[in-house]
């Protein structure tokens, strides 16, 4: 029986799932199921039990291994349940010896009397240097993913994922182009790198670099490269360098998803975010600027503590005014420990409210960047299942059969509301 892994929550996760399986497959574990759990939220927690119960009862002899931030945060919780052989820590999970030690086990598969043996959760804050995640191309894709850093030194009033991911390390520039180059000649046609504050990169290394230096470094290393893709930055974190290389950098992607949470400048102080709302809209007017065409997305979260009508309609026109294309609505969860579940909290009826009014309105954003798309030319990396990706990230499906790993020339003809339909 192969190894099952089961992912939840971050591009980032996923990235560290495919390395967590690559070193339990190495070390011989077999018949076993491993969830990759997340905290973001409590919903994505509450996930992360129920797929350990439902991977127990339909294979009851298939001891279920749990790692990731909900682990990592709250082990004993984990460790308590009867269904959970192992709780491995973050940074525990990317350990090739821990997993020759579960391969080597006898009695993984078993019920385990006392909670404590079956948690391996070290001190993810004492932990001063990152752990690579080499993995490759994840499975069926054509674009690789190169983690180049991983925890966070800031403390936003709703987030516990600090505590689950320890302090801001960064992965050396020489690895991360090594890690590059091994993805080229893998096949990988883009690259995109991943971390959990991904601006601030390198303020743990030698010399400081930043983001942008450590992009340029890869595109001048590797000319052979031909798409750079960043993940989710900080708008008041992007420097110099990298404000150049989207001006005048064709290989680095024009698009940014960025992190904004909020729209409203008294919640953004609330969560203890370090940008205004004009921060926002002049960052994304800057970049256009420099950039004609640049497409911005962003994260957005609904009925955060004392969030009125009038401050949820400045996150609402926030959308417009910043010129957002893909929108990722969060609606709020009050998360143990965190300074804002403290506040006073809106009731649960009237954050999903909100949530769904943000997200009606990020779906009529997202079709009117697919009109506005419509009878242009676009550079496509093909994908599985007959579709891929824009330069723009925008989603393109072709009507024939087209092969993976290819970049192609593509006018979309019509979208679904989703997608641009190209011929």
């Amino acid at each position: 029986m192969a190894l099952e892994v089961v992912t939840f929550g971050c591009r980032l996760n996923i990235v560290e799932s495919e390395a967590l399986r690559l070193k339990a497959e190495a070390a011989g574990l077999k018949d076993a199921a491993i969830v990759n759990s997340c905290a973001v939220t409590a919903e994505a927690a509450r996930q992360a039990r129920q797929a350990v119960r439902r991977l127990k009862r339909e294979q009851p002899d298939r001891p279920v291994i749990v790692t990731g931030c909900a682990a990592q945060i709250e082990p004993a919780r984990f460790a308590a349940m009867p269904e959970a052989a192992r709780v491995l820590g973050n940074d525990e999970k990317l350990d090739p010896e821990i997993w020759s030690r579960l391969a080597r086990s006898n009695s993984l598969g078993e019920a385990t009397a006392a909670a404590d043996d079956k948690v391996v959760v070290g001190d993810i804050m004492a932990r001063s240097r990152i752990r690579p995640a080499p993995t490759g191309r994840l499975s069926g894709h054509t674009r690789g993913f190169v983690q180049v850093q991983n925890g966070c030194d800031h403390r936003c009033t709703f987030c516990v994922i600090p505590f689950g991911r320890g302090h801001s390390r960064s992965l050396p520039l020489a690895d991360v182009v090594a890690q590059c180059r091994t993805l080229l000649e893998g096949g990988a046609r883009e690259i995109v790198l991943t971390g959990v504050d991904l601006t601030s990169y390198g303020r743990d290394l030698a010399g400081i670099p930043s983001l942008g230096h450590l992009a340029g470094a890869i595109l001048r290393a590797l000319p052979e490269l031909t798409r750079l893709r960043l993940s989710s930055i900080d708008a008041v974190e992007a420097d110099d360098a990298l404000r150049a290389l989207i001006a005048g950098e064709p290989r680095l992607m024009p698009h940014l998803h960025i992190s904004l949470q909020h729209g409203d400048d008294l919640i953004l102080k609330r969560m203890k975010r370090r940008h205004s709302r004009m921060d926002a809209i002049r960052f994304c007017a800057e970049l256009r600027a420099l950039r004609p065409g640049i497409v911005f997305g962003a994260d957005l979260i609904a009925g955060f503590p004392t969030e009125d009508e009038a401050m949820f309609a400045r996150s609402l026109a926030l959308i417009e005014e910043c010129g957002l294309s893909f929108v990722h609505v969060f609606p709020y969860s009050a998360r143990p420990g965190t300074p804002a579940a403290r506040m006073p909290q809106s009731p649960a009826a009237l954050v999903a409210e909100r949530a769904a009014r943000l997200r009606e309105a990020a779906s009529a954003a997202h079709r009117r960047h697919l009109a506005a798309r419509r009878g242009k030319p676009l550079s496509v990396l093909t994908e599985r299942g007959n579709s891929g990706r824009a330069e723009d990230f925008t989603l393109v499906r072709f009507e024939g059969p087209v092969e993976p790993g290819l970049i192609v020339p593509a006018i979309g003809h019509a979208d679904d509301g989703r997608a641009l339909l190209a011929a």
